[in-house]
């Protein structure tokens, strides 16, 4: 069996708000290294991964998700004017940590701008789970959970298709998502909202 990969979810008291940075720091760090967890337990699975292209776009996919989750976390628990901090914060961050890995494989020299080519990605993905529920803070809902399972059905081989989305949807990600909302819920020290979770006027990164 293999292990679940170990974040950070229990995060010390601090006096006052964390800044956006702070949060954006620690949200890409989690939702990078689950999102690399899962490719590299499909590869174990024994689905084929193949190249570094096909890792990094499942990658996007999960990250994407996760990050659109901390959102909806987000908008349920604080001020609309900190939430779009906190959200263009994490893209920004999140925008940079696939620059640096991408750069790590295909050298400095490429003239792609990566980290905005992600950005751009995060606002599509965004934009495309705004219409789909979220019941509430622990779950997503089977059509949005269902989407992710396809986007990331499309980038794997024939041979691998057939099982690909039970294995995302029953396995990957309630564990994920279970990670991502201790860390990031962990990470707030604002005094709750409580605005309902599900059907927020969602708005993507810039």
């Amino acid at each position: 069996m293999v292990k679940p990969v170990k974040v950070r979810t229990i995060w010390f008291k601090k006096d006052g708000e964390r800044t956006p940075e702070e949060i954006a720091s620690a949200v890409a760090t989690t939702t990078w290294r689950l999102a690399d967890k899962a490719v590299d337990n499909l590869g174990r699975e024994n689905y084929d991964i193949i190249t570094p292209g096909r890792g990094f776009k499942l990658i996007a996919e999960f990250v994407a998700f996760l990050a659109h989750y901390c959102d909806r976390m987000a908008y349920a628990t604080l001020t609309p004017e900190r939430r779009i901090a906190v959200l263009q914060a994490v893209s920004n961050r999140l925008g940079e940590v696939m620059e640096e890995n991408v750069r790590e494989v295909v050298g400095k020299n490429d003239p792609r701008n990566y980290k905005q080519e992600f950005i751009d990605f995060l606002n599509k993905r965004f934009e495309e789970y705004a219409e789909f529920d979220f019941p509430n803070e622990e779950k997503a809902s089977f059509p949005a959970l269902r989407f992710l399972s396809l986007q990331i059905r499309e980038e794997m081989g024939d041979n691998d298709k057939t099982w690909i989305m039970d294995q995302i949807m029953d396995i990957e990600m309630p564990e994920m998502m279970g990670t991502v909302r201790k860390s990031f819920m962990g990470l707030l020290s604002d005094a709750p909202v409580k605005r309902g979770f599900g059907s927020p006027d969602m708005l993507p990164p810039e």
